[in-house]
């Protein structure tokens, strides 16, 4: 039975969402000479859905090399990603303060998808899982997006809006995983681990 996972993911709020699931896990970050962000490129033509599992796939490919070329002990790797999606665009991170607010311009007074796939697997097995959710923004005035932008917060969220955040203000509906809107549907993850014979225990984080 596996004692522990590795989460290869640099976003804190998957490492909080896996601490409340009480399964013990080690960081596998990214080494410094290593470009994550190419890994997230979108393909001309690519579906929301196709992107954001391909993506997913390709963080885990990185995240085994990383593990092998390190020496580290053999574990199950945690690999996800969320992209936001209004139609077939793909709303991904914001390159400035512009950028965010022509994203939350266009998700202003409309309903979106926030898509999150995640894989759990090792070298021999992999295994993955999509949530699918649907997020409703109230109609936001410039203000409301200039004082948000003005936060900080969008950066470095797909969609540029972090549903735990401030941002909830602006959500008159949510139909789906919530947790998946953050970045980690804990059903969906939850039931990997078990595949994998990880159950919920005393919440422990490795160092």
């Amino acid at each position: 039975m596996n004692k522990f996972i590795y989460l290869a993911s640099q976003s804190p709020r998957r490492g909080q969402l896996l601490e409340q699931l009480g399964v013990a896990h080690q960081l596998l970050l990214p080494d410094l000479d290593e470009d994550s962000e190419a890994l997230e490129a979108v393909q001309p033509n690519e579906a929301p859905a196709a992107y954001v599992e391909r993506v997913t796939q390709l963080k885990f490919d990185a995240a085994l090399l990383r593990l092998k070329r390190r020496g580290m002990p053999m574990a199950p790797i945690l690999c996800s990603d969320t992209t936001v999606a209004l139609g077939r665009t793909i709303f991904g991170k914001p390159e400035d303060d512009s950028d965010a607010r022509r994203m939350l311009t266009e998700l202003s007074g409309r309903t979106h998808r926030v898509l999150t796939a995640v894989v759990l697997g090792t070298a021999r097995r992999r295994e993955p899982a999509l949530s699918v959710s649907r997020v409703t923004f109230a109609s936001l005035t410039a203000a409301q997006i200039g004082r948000y932008v003005g936060s900080g917060e969008p950066m470095g969220k797909a969609g540029a809006y972090a549903v735990q955040g401030r941002a909830a203000a602006f959500i008159s509906h949510l139909s789906g995983s919530y947790s998946g809107v953050m970045g980690l549907p804990m059903f969906e993850t939850a039931a990997l681990l078990r595949s994998f014979g990880i159950h919920s225990s005393v919440c422990k984080k490795i160092y």
